[in-house]
């Protein structure tokens, strides 16, 4: 089995995070999987939180969920918690595509009743209630309070840096405990680096009993699974009626003369 994950963050400027997130993926996955990570290397990457970057942002993800089914990937995992360009994505392809946001929830409500997310600022708190509304899970989360980062890159600084990880992590575990008091029953860091800085640590509970989901390792494991099920119902995984289904052949011919030859290439096959 061979998996594309997508990160969107870029290597020059988030080193410590993207040399991290092998080891943890590494540690996870199945001996008999392959997954590439690919980082965003267009524009941006900085791990943002602005909708206008994040759309600036979906050109490449999507060439490359093209680009990952025509070399035959399994699965297209997009690991970052805005679940960027997931949509679009299922409607270009026959392959399972994942959101490290939907996955990382779904598998959440089996481990336990009701959840917290710890998010990273208010401007990313928005996107993440975004996200849990629109899966229909809002009686499951209990609350999203936030941590104290003045910008994203900082969580990279925590890697390298003894007293930025040990502080970060005190906060986190502060604001998971005070979830669980007030009836959180899993705690899900909400942000790609912080669960890998999280997973570093070798944090699994916030306190006795008290579950933190790596969103990573439910992304990785619910990829697994998926392609798994694509190949045993013979590629059928993924619903091409109405939300993901490509344009009809008779209107395929009109959209590509205005949007191009090559756009939706599988709707040929």
């Amino acid at each position: 089995m061979k998996l594309w994950y997508q990160s969107l963050t870029r290597e020059n400027l988030f080193r410590s995070y993207l040399g991290q997130l092998p080891r943890v993926i590494a540690a996870i996955k199945r001996p008999d999987t392959v997954i590439d990570v690919h980082g965003i290397t267009r524009v941006g990457g900085l791990g943002k939180q602005q909708a206008y970057l994040d759309y600036l942002e979906m050109a490449e993800v999507l060439d490359n969920v093209e680009r990952a089914s025509r070399e035959g990937y399994d699965a297209f995992l997009i690991g970052h918690f805005t679940d960027s360009a997931l949509r679009e994505a299922r409607e270009i392809t026959r392959m399972p595509v994942l959101g490290l946001c939907e996955a990382t929830l779904h598998v959440a409500c089996i481990m336990g009743a009701g959840f917290s997310l710890i998010t990273l600022s208010e401007k990313s708190r928005a996107h993440v209630l975004d996200n849990v509304r629109r899966y229909g899970l809002e009686r499951h989360c209990i609350e999203a309070p936030t941590l104290t980062l003045d910008r994203p890159l900082d969580l990279d600084i925590a890697f390298s840096d003894p007293a930025e990880r040990a502080r970060v992590c005190a906060e986190f575990l502060q604001a998971a405990r005070e979830s669980t008091a007030r009836g959180a029953e899993v705690v899900i860091a909400a942000g790609g680096v912080l669960m890998a800085l999280l997973a570093a640590e070798g944090i699994h509970e916030v306190q006795p009993g008290v579950p933190l989901l790596n969103g990573i390792t439910a992304l990785v494991k619910v990829a697994e699974m998926a392609a798994d099920m694509n190949a045993l119902m013979g590629g059928t995984f993924v619903s091409k009626r109405l939300a993901y289904a490509p344009p009809t052949r008779a209107q395929l011919e009109e959209i590509r003369q205005y949007y191009g030859a090559t756009v939706y290439p599988e709707a040929d096959a």
